[in-house]
């Protein structure tokens, strides 16, 4: 089957992130396992990419995800809002071997849609009166335990009566993303909750690389059901069916 190409199409996720270079910053999509683009992180592994600045929701686990390039120590920096169910992470972060930046959830999500729709800064009431605004989380320890690097305080300004704090977007040099159905346009449907960071990841990256379950000719999405436009998407890699992992099995009697 032949498609009309308007974004350029890959036959392999190797392929797609194969001129990602060291120290590059990337915008992940995915929240825990859930809508991760594992093909295209293990493809990065793979080539032995390091020294990456990466922005996600989270380091997903030790052994998937992105877990795998930070038990790699591929990773030098990380904005999140939690370390989630790695150890890894935690372990790196308090040896001193990991830098983090850790940042209210929503106040991410909308760095990274600020960043993709051309918004340098916004302010926001989350954080005010705490070490977000006012500085001095720990960034990166030192080995012995003591603060190497800490938040600097970040400014604060008044509307109505109530104090703001202002945020700088986010803008990567590539995001990394999944999507269930794709056009070779690059218009994106995300399945359910697999939505989550996805689409706001594919609006920061300077060069977005999505992995997609199912390719179709333009035409064939109906437009009331796409929920990110091509105009977001550079590359694409049809990879199928993703595989699914639960991030915290439970199990009762």
């Amino acid at each position: 089957m032949r498609y009309p190409v308007a974004v350029k199409i890959y036959d392999s996720a190797a392929e797609a992130v194969a001129d990602i270079p060291d120290e590059a910053s990337l915008a992940v999509g995915g929240f825990g396992l859930c809508g991760i683009p594992n093909a295209l992180i293990g493809a990065l592994a793979e080539r032995g990419v390091s020294g990456l600045e990466v922005f996600s929701n989270n380091c997903g686990v030790d052994d998937w995800g992105l877990g795998i390039l930070l038990s790699a120590g591929r990773i030098r920096r990380v904005t999140a809002s939690y370390v989630g169910e790695n150890k890894e992470f935690a372990r790196q972060y308090l040896a001193g071997e990991l830098e983090v930046e850790l940042t209210p959830q929503g106040t991410l999500a909308e760095r990274l849609r600020a960043g993709g729709a051309g918004i340098p800064a916004f302010y926001t009431p989350a954080g005010v009166g705490t070490p977000v605004s006012e500085g001095g989380l720990p960034w990166r320890y030192n080995s012995d335990g003591s603060v190497a690097i800490a938040s600097p305080p970040k400014e604060i300004r008044e509307f109505g009566g109530r104090d703001y704090v202002l945020e700088e977007s986010i803008v990567a040099d590539y995001a990394l993303v999944h999507a269930e159905i794709a056009d070779t346009l690059g218009n994106l449907v995300f399945d359910k909750t697999a939505m989550n960071f996805n689409p706001l990841a594919a609006m920061a990256g300077r060069t977005t690389v999505v992995q997609v379950e199912k390719l179709v000719r333009p035409g064939e999405l109906d437009p009331s059901q796409v929920h990110l436009p091509g105009v977001f998407v550079q590359r694409l890699v049809h990879t199928g069916v993703q595989e699914k992992r639960i991030e915290k099995r439970t199990v009762s009697a």
